[in-house]
């Protein structure tokens, strides 16, 4: 499996690369990658073609996301069979509410900012208003900035590519079904050509037979990729830490960010003689409040030691991923990032309605009102549900206040654009939270001059990104709400096992824990 940074590292050892003559792309094998992401590949394949070496586009179907990066090409086949699908952005959930509510579990949200939705699934069965208002914003400014900049690219005007993919449903009837040859009318592909009609066109073109005789000479990416040197690891240059996942405490393998285990190598690039700056990548939507907040003061002290710290967000820095990332000198974003849902949220789980259907009853004595308060076999005591919004509170001016304070803004200006309020990243950046739009790439060149490292830095990973994939695999009957539900006799159907994959809400599941409530700044707020 390659990542983002393997193919634009080997796109761009290619620009070079006088063995290298063009780049044929087959993004239909491409998978799992969000907008911001494909952007940095898109701008590598601009670099090549500025080159002078042109990109060809070969597909048997695409999807929205595949397309954004064929529509960076010099020329897109696609095969006669094959089509391009266009839908625009959604984000649809699943809400929990009746099924916890048969389940007799009473789900106790405290939260602070009029748009932090996260926890909606569990005390509601729609969408609030709030929550559509805001999806409908930040999804818009995601799609706008999709049909624009794909009608550039395809020499087509916006609003013709936009009733385009609105009138699918009309426009195919035109062609009988051909969803290949709709797209060859509107102008979304060049050409209709099969995978032998692809070889002849290349041969006709220059490029030699190969060994056999047969197709064309190429080189795998992976293969070219693996052959992609890396120098001057020994010396002194800008080190890259990965923050990739949900952010959850303690020491966490890949995938996921741990409070403790981010946190110790932001310390260990730190300590390490060769850091002049560093750069910490973050792609998250965030997670628990604390785990997030032992990271950002790595990267205060980071500063403070007198390195410069530069962010640069991925496809989501959000809620969390933005609290980790307010303190650096400098935030990069790609327009298409999402980012800010600048709130935090706390969620507690009670089952005495579970155990009264099961004929279960609890009682007892405790030397003070808050002496058991905490178990989930008892009601919720309003005292210390108002205990709880208090800390959340607080939770939130520290974020907030936080926020104001490292982009040099007074606390109400912050406030008027948190709320839980979620942002692209053009959107965050006209609204000062965000500095700069751009990539990895950016933030590595902005951090090496900060550091007075030249135009060519030497450039260490401290750690690696991983796959999407990896992030999913989460298993909801390890999680302590159902093993709480077990161990009263409640056994949850098998279907349940595999809603994290449907609904990536049930993470906080996984990581709730009997017994106290759970403060997160997270955010489900990427489109599907």
């Amino acid at each position: 499996m390659l990542f983002r940074s393997d193919l634009v590292g080997a796109i761009d050892a290619a620009t070079t690369d006088n063995r290298i003559s063009r780049i044929l792309l087959e993004p239909q094998d491409l998978h799992g990658g969000g907008f911001a992401s494909l952007r940095e590949v898109a701008d590598a394949l601009d670099r090549f073609r500025a080159a002078g070496k042109p990109v060809v586009v070969w597909a048997a179907s695409m999807d929205q996301g595949q397309y954004y990066l064929a529509a960076h090409a010099d020329r897109i086949l696609l095969d006669p069979m094959g089509g391009v699908v266009l839908t625009g952005l959604a984000n649809y959930r699943l809400f929990y509410k009746d099924l916890l509510d048969r389940l007799g579990v009473d789900v106790h949200l405290f939260r602070v900012g009029q748009f932090k939705s996260a926890a909606e699934p569990y005390i509601l069965d729609h969408a609030s208003p709030e929550s559509k208002e805001a999806d409908a914003y930040w999804m818009g400014g995601l799609w706008d900035r999709y049909i624009d900049e794909v009608a550039k690219l395809r020499k087509l005007q916006p609003a013709a590519l936009r009733a385009a993919v609105d009138g699918l449903p009309e426009a195919i009837a035109g062609t009988k079904g051909d969803l290949g040859q709709l797209a060859f009318n509107e102008h979304l592909v060049d050409g209709l050509a099969t995978r032998d009609d692809l070889e002849n066109m290349m041969r006709k073109e220059g490029v030699p037979a190969g060994r056999k005789g047969e197709g064309f000479r190429q080189v795998d990416l992976r293969r070219y990729a693996a052959g992609v040197s890396v120098e001057n690891l020994m010396e002194p240059g800008v080190a890259v830490v990965v923050a990739e996942g949900e952010i959850v405490s303690g020491k966490q393998p890949q995938g996921t960010v741990g409070g403790e285990s981010t946190a110790a190598l932001i310390r260990a690039a730190r300590e390490d003689r060769r850091t002049k700056a560093l750069v910490l990548r973050v792609n998250s939507p965030g997670g628990e409040v604390y785990a997030a907040e032992q990271i950002r003061r790595e990267v205060a002290l980071t500063k403070d030691a007198g390195i410069p710290v530069v962010v640069s967000m991925g496809n989501v820095a959000a809620s969390g991923g933005y609290w980790i990332s307010m303190n650096a000198d400098r935030i990069f974003a790609e327009p298409n990032t999402i980012t800010g849902s600048i709130g935090i949220f706390g969620m507690y789980f009670t089952v005495p309605g579970t155990l009264d259907k099961l004929g279960v009853k609890t009682d007892g004595v405790g030397t003070g009102p808050l002496a058991g308060a905490f178990s989930i076999t008892r009601p919720l005591d309003p005292k210390v549900g108002m205990l709880i919004q208090a800390i959340i509170d607080k939770g939130y001016r520290d974020f907030v206040g936080g926020v104001a304070k490292a982009r040099g803004k007074e606390y109400d200006a912050i406030d008027t654009i948190a709320q839980g309020r979620v942002w692209t990243g053009q959107q965050a950046q006209e609204r000062g939270l965000v500095d700069q739009l751009g990539g990895l790439r950016e933030a590595i060149a902005d951090a090496a001059q900060r550091a007075k490292l030249g135009k060519t830095p030497a450039v260490h990973y401290v750690e690696a990104p991983v796959s999407a994939i990896t992030q999913m695999m989460i298993n909801a009957s390890d999680s302590s709400a159902s093993i709480a539900l077990r161990a009263y006799g409640v056994q949850l159907p098998s279907w349940v096992a595999q809603l994290p994959a449907m609904a990536p809400e049930l993470k906080l599941l996984k990581n709730a824990q009997s017994g106290k409530p759970n403060v997160y700044a997270y955010c489900f707020c990427e489109p599907r």
